[in-house]
């Protein structure tokens, strides 16, 4: 799989917040992506609820994992990723409809020295 973006979200019991996090990111104006969900030994429904969003959108794919903290899921999303480039969102979070596709179309300013 050849993707622009691979999106790497660490998820450890995060059933409540969730869908508003992966509708933003299937939402992206940007379909060059790929998601990658590392469910890091969640107790409560995260597991089924990534289940039921990969089952949905072809580009959401789930990694299972013994928990062993934040750290550990991104370094296995990163290790799973296909992407030009890697991004991170917390789970927790809502990103913006654009967010991707702004950060690799604008051109980085070198900083002065």
């Amino acid at each position: 799989m050849s993707v622009s973006v691979s999106i790497i979200v660490p998820c450890y019991n995060v059933a409540a917040y969730l869908d508003q996090c992966m509708e933003s990111l299937a939402g992206q104006s940007m379909e060059d992506i790929e998601i990658i969900c590392v469910n890091d030994g969640s107790s409560d429904r995260t597991a089924e609820i990534l289940r039921e969003w990969r089952d949905r959108d072809g580009r959401v794919r789930v990694i299972d994992r013994k928990n062993s903290g934040v750290s550990a899921a991104r370094n296995s999303g990163m290790e799973a990723a296909a992407g030009k480039y890697i991004g991170f969102v917390d789970p927790d979070d809502v990103v913006e409809r654009n967010m991707f596709r702004r950060c690799l179309m604008r051109p980085w300013k070198k900083m002065r020295t």
